[in-house]
């Protein structure tokens, strides 16, 4: 058996799941998701769990009962808590400010880059340099991070650019050819 397919998903209070045929909805405090999930994959429901089942040990459903159990609970763990991706900007110059609920960039263009949220995410600027994209759906806000940090990715000279939170930027050394004097 999967060892992650096998684990039971706790269903916290205030978070709803219903499955009409294949489609399975998820509702809780942040919101609803949907989601279709493969014909063969089968959710059983006991006292506050839900538990995913395989029909056969065939390797197709072996890799489908991991992956509809980590689908399944990222639902629940989004209508119930959320998600939140960090982003640190780093440059003179270079912050990030709201308007409304759009996010302005300065990333040292002739002009600043504006990004609308899409339904179910919310940007939460913490200070000019730090930045969150918060949501109920994990795959949404990793999208919308990802996003961002392609409108000025950080750069191996001096680093400059929109990173993720306590990720590593390879640095190179530059030119060499005026040393001395």
């Amino acid at each position: 058996m999967s060892r992650i397919g096998r684990m039971p998903i706790p269903l916290p209070d205030g978070v709803e799941v219903t499955q009409e045929g294949t489609r399975l909805s998820v509702k809780g405090p942040l919101g609803t998701l949907e989601r279709s999930i493969h014909a063969e994959m089968k959710l059983e429901r006991s006292d506050g769990t839900l538990l995913v089942v395989r029909p056969t040990d065939e390797p197709r459903h072996r890799a489908l009962h991991g992956l509809t159990r980590t689908l399944v609970n990222n639902m629940v763990t989004g209508v119930a808590t959320g998600f939140t991706k960090n982003l640190e900007i780093s440059g003179v110059g270079y912050r990030a400010a709201l308007q409304g609920t759009k996010l302005v960039l300065a990333l040292g263009y002739s002009h600043s880059v504006e990004v609308d949220p899409p339904a179910g995410i919310e940007f939460r600027v913490e200070t000019p340099t730090r930045l969150g994209v918060f949501g109920a759906d994990k795959e949404l806000v990793g999208q919308m991070a990802a996003f961002i940090r392609s409108k000025r990715k950080p750069e191996p000279y001096k680093g400059k650019g929109i990173r993720y939170a306590g990720e590593q930027i390879l640095r190179k050394a530059g030119k060499a050819g005026k040393v001395g004097g």
